[in-house]
Formats: C-alpha cells, structure tokens, sequence
C-alpha cells in the first residue's frame, strides 16, 4: 500500500513512539489522526504534521467510536491503524510485606495494552472492510506493538509481559481472520528505545541499558520505531508476522 493520501490512525500518537510514527506518516504524505487519552499533546503533535487530534480512551468502545467518526470525518476512512498505546508495569508477585501484588494491577495493564488494542482493532477492522479494494485486493493494514518482554520477561513483568505477549499470540489469527477482507496485521516487538520514560531514568542507567544491546550498542531511536511501522505498511507480502526490532537484545531475568 503506498502511503501517500491515505487516512491513518495512531493510538498513543501523542509521545513517544507513537508520536514518531505520526510524524514519519504524515512525512511520507499521509492523513494522520493522533489518538490519544492526553489531548493536549495530540493536539501539539497533529498541529505540527497538519493532523487531527483525537482525545480517547481505547478500552472504552464509545470514546474509540467517537474518535474514530471525528478522524473519519476529518480525512476520510483509514486504511492504516497504528496500535501503539500502552503502559508499562514492575509488580513482584509476592510483595516485600509478603501479601499478593495487587489484581487490580495485573487487570489494568491487560486491559489497556491487550483489550484496548482489540477494542480499536476491531472497531478499525469493521469500517476498513467496508471499502472497495486496492491493489492486490488489499483493503488495510493495521500494526500491534509488543515488546521482547513478551519472550524475554524480567522480574516483576508479569502483567506487561502477558499482554504483550498476548498481542504475540493475536496476530497470525487475527491476520487469518481479516484475510478475507484484504485486511494485513503485523506486530512490532521493540526492545530498549530511548522514549519520555526511558529518559526520566537516571543517565547511568540508561547508558547500561544501552550496553547490554549487543549492537548497535545504544537505545533504539523512536524514528527507527516509525520507519519499521511504515515498511510493513508499504510491503505488502508482510502479514501474521511478529518482528523484534532489539539489537539482538535478549533481556536478562532482572
């Protein structure tokens, strides 16, 4: 699918790597929505790449609807679904003071990484099938972000690790799935990048994450996030594939 002119939706597009990607979109001529539960930032990310911005909480079907009809409404219907919203978690199972970690922890990050993902998936999938076909029959394309924590989960990731490791798992089925409707779904797995949260570490510490990639050794640069999200999109032979973007990393128990 080429790029240019085409309607796309970013989850999580307000920071981050999802901001990267809104931006590496809007570059290669597409009409972004930037989705995002902090509107304030949507709206600086989308004035700067003549977007729109779309507040939303993806676990909730009403405020995903009504931001997917304000991106409609604004560009026209997306062909391309950028789920990058998530949130990170580190809970040991067994606390210091020996009670269980908290279910209601495990069940927010779940929801949000996992559910939500699905949510706007599918909510996406059911209007994109709707539209004639492209080239090759191709109707859309949508992208999950994971994390090598879904194969390499540490100590205390076992929340962030089972959703991501659950959006692992959806993809090949949810691509045979929505073959029918030329619908394509990949998933990124992104190791240690150098995002907002990565950088409120202290600069030590960063600088040993980055030494435990084999190479190159540093963090990942969100821009290099974006231009692998927008290759899947103009490749079109890629679907049901699950790809890890680490630098060889493989995480270490702790």
């Amino acid at each position: 699918m080429k790029i240019e002119g085409q309607a796309a939706l970013v989850t999580g597009g307000a920071s981050g790597l999802g901001e990267a990607t809104a931006r590496e979109l809007a570059r290669l001529g597409a009409k972004v929505a930037v989705l995002d539960v902090n509107l304030e930032l949507a709206e600086k990310v989308a004035a700067d790449i003549g977007g729109v911005a779309c507040q939303c909480d993806i676990t909730n079907a009403d405020s995903l609807s009504a931001a997917l009809t304000k991106a409609s409404a604004a560009h026209g219907p997306a062909r391309i679904l950028m789920n990058i919203a998530g949130i990170g978690s580190a809970k040991r199972v067994v606390q210091k003071d020996g009670s269980a970690a908290p279910l209601e922890d495990f069940a927010r990050v779940v929801t949000i990484n996992l559910i939500g993902t699905y949510n706007a998936s599918r909510l996406f999938a059911a209007e994109c099938a709707k539209l004639a076909p492209m080239e090759d029959g191709e109707r859309g394309v949508m992208m999950f972000t994971a994390s090598v924590a879904a194969f390499d989960g540490q100590v205390g990731q076992q929340a962030y690790s089972a959703s991501k490791g659950g959006l692992v798992g959806m993809t090949l089925p949810m691509a045979r799935d929505l073959a029918q409707h030329g619908i394509r779904v990949c998933t990124v797995a992104p190791g240690l990048f150098s995002t907002p949260l990565m950088r409120q570490l202290p600069e030590p510490v960063q600088q040993s994450l980055a030494a435990s990639i084999p190479f190159p050794p540093r963090l990942g640069k969100p821009e290099e996030f974006a231009q692998l999200a927008c290759h899947i999109v103009t490749n079109t032979h890629l679907n049901g594939e699950v790809i890890r973007l680490d630098g060889a990393l493989r995480m270490a128990p702790r």
